[in-house]
């Protein structure tokens, strides 16, 4: 079981950065790939990062290639995620997620209470 708890979303103005943090709780914290989640009101939840449990290989959504670094610090069981030159069409509610294994786009088991994002033009 991974307790999931997410922190560093808020308002920013277009072209700023933030970093999410995702702090997890519970067993074997290095045994799971994570990854990072958003939802738009009225959109559904659409895939936007994930690092394997090494923190060797990482995904990323289109929309976010070139702007967004997935990192993980075992050592503090966080998983960090670097938003730069934000758009406004990245204002969502973030989610950290955890699973068991490789690193996928799908298929997490365990889940964040979000962070909201938004982002002014």
């Amino acid at each position: 079981q991974v307790q999931l708890v997410e922190s560093g979303g808020g308002l920013v103005q277009a072209g700023d950065s933030l970093r999410l943090s995702c702090a997890a709780s519970g067993r074997s914290f290095v045994s799971y790939a994570m990854g990072w989640f958003r939802q738009a009101p009225g959109k559904e939840r659409e895939f936007v990062a994930a690092i394997s449990w090494s923190g060797g290989r990482t995904a990323y959504a289109d929309s976010v290639k070139g702007r967004f670094t997935i990192s993980r610090d075992n050592a503090k069981n966080t998983v960090y995620l670097q938003m730069n030159s934000l758009k406004p069409e990245d204002t969502a509610v973030y989610y950290c997620a955890a699973r068991f294994g490789i690193v996928t786009t799908v298929a997490y088991d365990y889940w964040g209470q979000g962070t909201q994002v938004t982002v002014s033009s």
